[in-house]
């Protein structure tokens, strides 16, 4: 079992490593979902932790509809996620019919190479999800899908986690998030039958403040 602790701090990082957290997701303002951590705190986190720190890239809060001008932003963001030695980027895209958006994601996916590619949960926003890992399955890069199966928590969502892993194949790793907690992380591993698990409270409460944890559905918990 792989447990991904989603933090904003460098001292919830160390913490989560401390307490056996196998990877981090390093996010900002998690009461946002999550949004693209600062520089500096891309540099000291992935340069004092021994297991790999995954980094979000996401320019601003709201939905996941980007303009090519926040694509050149986002692409400027994982440049300083290489530069500080992140283990892989963390983003999603959309259309506005919450759909896969192909174009950019197969052409960040590129952008970020070698770094491997974990699409977030703007999957969760699509009427099926089991479609869209099905689309992502096609792009070179893509090495997780990060979701609840659609909905709020993983238990509501174990079935659709089933079908995407089914659907995932082999090559494609279903991060199951929603909800996840040190206290039932096990049997959500038996509900889904993944192995990998993101949560915000994923290796216990690492302080984070109660507003980031009840508000954020999209990366948290």
């Amino acid at each position: 079992m792989i447990k991904e602790a989603c933090v904003e701090t460098f001292e919830e990082a160390l913490l989560a490593e401390q307490r056996g957290a196998n990877r981090i997701e390093l996010c900002s303002d998690l009461a946002n979902d999550g949004l693209t951590p600062s520089p500096e705190l891309m540099q000291k986190t992935c340069a004092s932790l021994k297991i790999p720190v995954m980094v979000m890239i996401r320019p601003r809060a709201g939905n996941f509809v980007h303009s090519e001008k926040e694509i050149e932003q986002m692409k400027k963001e994982i440049d300083l996620a290489k530069k500080a030695g992140a283990a892989g980027v963390v983003f999603g895209l959309l259309t506005p019919e919450n759909e896969i958006e192909e174009k950019n994601t197969r052409l960040l996916a590129e952008y970020a190479h070698p770094l491997p590619v974990t699409f977030h949960k703007a999957i969760d926003e699509m009427k099926n999800p089991v479609a869209g890992v099905r689309v992502l399955k096609k792009i070179k890069g893509i090495k997780r899908i990060l979701t609840s199966g659609g909905k709020t928590t993983a238990k509501e969502g174990a079935e659709t986690i089933r079908n995407m892993s089914e659907a995932a194949g082999e090559n494609l790793i279903i991060l199951v998030a929603g909800k996840v907690t040190d206290e039932n992380v096990e049997e959500i591993q038996e509900l889904t039958d993944a192995k990998e698990f993101h949560g915000r409270r994923i290796v216990g409460d690492l302080g984070g403040s109660g507003q980031s944890q009840s508000q954020s559905q999209s990366q948290s918990q």
